[in-house]
């Protein structure tokens, strides 16, 4: 029996395959942690304002006990600092609703803008305010868009996916503008106190693209200057992928990352569930998280949700115990809890607790 431990010694252990007291457990509750916060904010003031974000995440940190913290705000702001038009409603996700590229030769004309301005110097600022709140609380892992999800959200993804099959050379020349942008982002985070960057590699699902698509437009070359750039930073690495069918090969194995976030998707055969995940091997060498379905938090009563997560920590601890493992896996949503207000706050909460009491190991 490991004697109990606070949520970063968890966090650690967790990553490293260490015991623990009990499994690792961070619902991905991002933007709801605004409604933890004394006065009331609005999902677009809280996606605007650096102190405001960070202020709220290490709410959600202390009010949960969260062993990690991933800082995603939306999947627009690499996009937005690119010149893409983003709509900002005041209680809805932000999103890209003009796009940059019209015409072939609109990738040519994308530059690697200043990092430290708009959206993305935002994010920065953002988690420089969060390191000093959580540190030593909470492993403060840096969420960013990578290259290839950049160029479609700014883009528009339907007509990218067409163009690098009619006339792929004008897309490469904007996936290394793309793919700066990432690496010069990373760089100055990795300046704030963040402990670990988590990409995000959407488009690595067989659903979209084979092996050799994914490997020619993001995975040998556009993802992996940002993986190297990532260690050559001294930061843990983390790609999360909430699409079904995922290149777990490519991202966990070929990738070497420390932590991988996945969606299990049960109608869509082939999905991997969390056991087949951890004995197929996928944990031996990284911490898988998943994979409660995200609209739980919406829909599902506290009796419901805490029946789902009993049952996938009795799931993870007999797939760990098989392979020998002590713990690498982290109980998390699919996705992003909905940041709706008609979430439920109390299921996170529910999660939480039948975490304390059914992940004990």
């Amino acid at each position: 029996m490991v004697k109990e431990m606070t949520p970063y010694e968890r966090a650690i252990a967790a990553i490293q395959n260490e015991p623990v007291d009990e499994l690792a457990s961070s619902p991905l509750a991002l933007a709801l942690c605004r409604r933890l916060m004394p006065e009331q904010i609005t999902y677009k003031e809280w996606a605007t304002n650096p102190t405001y974000c960070a202020e709220s995440f290490a709410k959600g940190a202390e009010y949960w006990k969260l062993p990690y913290t991933v800082t995603l705000i939306d999947l627009s702001i690499t996009a937005s600092t690119l010149g893409a038009h983003v709509r900002m409603d005041t209680e809805n996700t932000p999103f890209v609703d003009d796009h940059i590229i019209h015409s072939m030769e609109d990738y040519e004309k994308i530059q690697c803008p200043d990092v430290t301005k708009g959206r993305t110097g935002n994010l920065i600022e953002m988690n420089r305010e969060l390191a000093p709140l959580i540190k030593g609380k909470s492993f403060n892992i840096a969420f960013l868009e990578g290259p290839l999800l950049t160029l479609t959200q700014a883009g528009g993804a339907e007509r990218l996916f067409m163009d690098m099959f009619t006339d792929p050379a004008p897309v490469h020349k904007a996936l290394e503008q793309t793919t700066q942008l990432c690496l010069n982002t990373c760089e100055k985070i990795a300046e704030t106190g963040a402990e670990g960057f988590c990409w995000d590699y959407l488009w690595g699902n067989y659903s979209c693209l084979g092996d050799p698509e994914y490997a020619e437009f993001e995975g040998d070359k556009y993802a992996k200057k940002c993986n190297e750039k990532t260690r050559e930073l001294g930061m843990g690495l983390g790609i999360h992928n909430c699409a079904d069918l995922p290149h777990l090969d490519t991202q966990v194995k070929q990738f070497g990352v420390d932590m991988y976030s996945m969606a299990y998707y049960p109608l869509i055969p082939g999905s991997p569930t969390a056991a087949e995940t951890i004995e197929k091997g996928y944990a031996d060498d990284c911490l898988i998280m998943g994979n409660i379905d995200p609209q739980l938090f919406v829909r599902a009563t506290e009796e419901k949700i805490t029946k789902v997560t009993q049952d996938l920590c009795q799931e993870v601890k007999t797939a760990l115990c098989k392979k020998g493992l002590n713990s690498r896996y982290c109980i998390s949503s699919g996705c992003e809890v909905p940041p709706d207000l008609e979430t439920k706050i109390e299921n996170v909460t529910a999660v939480q607790n039948a975490v304390h009491k059914y992940g004990l190991m």
